[in-house]
């Protein structure tokens, strides 16, 4: 027979019970927050994706593309470090403190607002607003957002993270790539770390990011995957049996590309059937020119960064393949994008430069061996130009080739779309998955949802009144439209400001200042106020960001090896000190015999 007090427990028991069955009930209607995987390339153009008509082999970012919406109009700063902040933090480069890169700051700049080269106070990243959700927050690849105290990934929501705080770094080794850096910075959650001898960037990258994922599937949170490559960052180096593919592809030099890109970017409507061309920037050689020794070096550095790009695509369908064996991949967002538009350095036309890399055992020439460990790829500023075909420019430059990249939007809820025509900007990217996960876009965020463009509820997300401006290191954009004001510095620019129709002249090759007055000064003023809302800080006079590069790094060259230095300046002053004592000794001998 029951007493009262069983009857309440039993009573208790069923009410529990029959709660539990509901909050089961209506998690069961819920639908899971998604998992979002964050992908960036570097270095990386608009057409080098096979997606976008490249030569690479990228068949699993290509799945993507075929899944979701490949945007045509998409930007980012020309620098890497500037476009991260925007894309982590949905504001600003300026108004997160990453208004340029530390490589290139000039000492005017040091220690500004918006200048201190690190995420500033205050700054909350994508992580950061995704971990109060539930979420588990992972980063595995290039920072290059800060390494003092509080400045990396643990210290900005990612709760794992194992990351490289330099502007690049040897892919088959831990070593730096320049004379800036005195080693390679490398960091698990916060604290200094050592690569494992089987390193390659792309595979090590992919594998430790599995590994984090992996430790959180009995709680089955969600995640953010932030996968940050090296792939095509300086330098360039790829397995050989990713570059050996490419064999002969670029035979014919940097012109040929150039014209071939822009064919296929008019076949696939990512610029008008009737859009010229812009030539290749004329201080640039003429492969005509090149002997036959210089023709397959250069053919050699463009079939590794075709590797290297295939190479980092190969470790992704990697990644897909363990989400899709463990049942994650139909509820996970894609983001694939790029930091900006094709590096165009040579760093073999410095002695200086030449000199370190003799010093450290670099190999920058040896053609059958570029691309593997010991070697030194690079592109430099004719392929880069050909790279960024259509487009006028690279890197560094705020012409369309330095900014306009490539970006893939793939995952549930997300229509096949095969290009997005509207205009859209790295800032976009961090108020869109809030947006994606259900979540209030934060009101310090300068960039907007783009969620609008992925169901097709609208054409647009910037109205053409609307101005969005873009500046590093001088290098500045202002959108409006489909025009651009733009201005770029020596020594591929002439520092004047100037104003293009996008729309009809994507290449950048007529100048509308003169004809069209009244639009060419609205939109120097909307400059203005966007340089004056964020806080620019105009560039010295005179100054030229390879020329900042070169002075910092001989400054830090001075600092990270000043015992070598030292003894080089004893020796010298120790063979002019003998050299003296010579000549001083045949002077006596000299007036001895006179006198005789």
């Amino acid at each position: 027979m029951f007493t009262s007090a069983s009857r309440s427990i039993t009573w208790r028991g069923a009410l529990l019970f029959c709660a539990g069955m509901l909050a089961s009930s209506l998690a069961a209607a819920e639908p899971a927050r998604p998992n979002i995987v964050l992908i960036l390339a570097d270095d990386v153009a608009l057409m080098d994706f096979s997606a976008y008509g490249g030569e690479a082999h990228t068949p699993n970012i290509d799945a993507l593309a075929e899944q979701g919406v490949l945007f045509a109009n998409y930007h980012t700063t020309p620098m890497c470090a500037p476009s991260r902040a925007m894309l982590l933090t949905g504001m600003d480069n300026h108004l997160t403190g990453v208004a340029t890169i530390p490589e290139v700051l000039p000492p005017e700049h040091r220690g500004q607002p918006g200048y201190s080269m690190y995420l500033e106070p205050g700054v909350e990243t994508i992580a950061a607003r995704l971990q109060p959700l539930g979420y588990r927050t992972l980063m595995t690849g290039k920072w290059h957002l800060g390494h003092g105290p509080g400045q990396l990934p643990n210290h900005h929501g990612f709760e794992r993270s194992f990351v490289l705080d330099a502007s690049g770094a040897d892919n088959w080794e831990q070593r730096p790539y320049l004379p800036f850096y005195r080693t390679a910075p490398w960091f698990e959650d916060g604290a200094p770390a050592t690569l494992p001898e089987d390193f390659y960037s792309s595979a090590f990258i992919v594998d430790k990011m599995l590994e984090y994922i992996e430790e959180g599937q009995p709680a089955r949170q969600p995640f953010l995957a932030y996968l940050a490559f090296q792939a095509v960052h300086i330098p360039v180096q790829a397995p050989r049996e990713f570059s050996d593919n490419y064999r002969g592809v670029y035979d014919d030099g940097w012109q040929a590309l150039r014209t071939e890109r822009w064919q296929r970017a008019r076949d696939r409507g990512l610029v008008p059937e009737d859009s010229a061309l812009a030539p290749i920037h004329p201080a640039l050689a003429d492969w005509s020119a090149l002997n036959e020794a210089e023709r397959q070096l250069f053919s050699r550095r463009m079939e590794v960064n075709a590797g290297m790009i295939e190479a980092m695509d190969h470790h992704i369908g990697r990644f897909i393949e363990y989400l899709r064996l463990q049942g994650l991949y139909d509820n996970t967002l894609f983001v694939v994008t790029s930091d900006n538009g094709p590096e165009a350095a040579d760093p073999v036309d410095s002695a200086a430069m030449r000199l370190w890399l003799q010093l450290v055992g670099y190999d920058a020439t040896t053609v059958e061996t570029l691309g593997e460990p010991g070697s030194y790829g690079f592109i430099g500023p004719a392929w880069a130009s050909a790279a960024a075909g259509p487009s006028d420019l690279f890197k560094f430059y705020s012409g369309q080739g330095g900014l306009r990249v490539p970006l893939i939007i793939a995952g549930p809820g997300i229509a096949p779309d095969k290009l997005q025509p509207a205009f859209a900007i790295a800032a976009d990217i961090a108020p869109t998955l809030l947006d994606l996960v259900q979540q209030p876009v934060a009101e310090a965020m300068t960039g907007r949802s783009l969620l609008p463009l992925l169901r097709g509820e609208a054409d647009r997300v910037y109205p053409p009144d609307v101005a969005t401006g873009i500046e590093t290191a001088g290098n500045a954009a202002l959108f409006r439209g489909d025009f651009k004001l733009v201005r770029n510095l020596p020594p591929y620019g002439d520092g004047e400001w100037k104003l293009y129709n996008l729309a009809r002249d994507p290449g950048e090759t007529r100048d509308l200042a003169r004809t069209e007055p009244a639009l060419f000064a609205q939109m120097q003023r909307d400059y203005a106020d966007y340089a004056r809302r964020v806080g620019v800080l105009e560039m010295p006079p005179g100054y030229e960001s390879l020329q900042q590069l070169h002075a910092n790094s001989l400054r830090v060259l001075a600092a990270n090896y000043w015992l070598l230095l030292l003894i080089c300046v004893a020796v010298l002053l120790l063979l002019l000190a003998v050299l003296w004592r010579i000549l001083a000794g045949f002077k006596i001998t000299g007036r001895t015999r006179a006198v005789r």
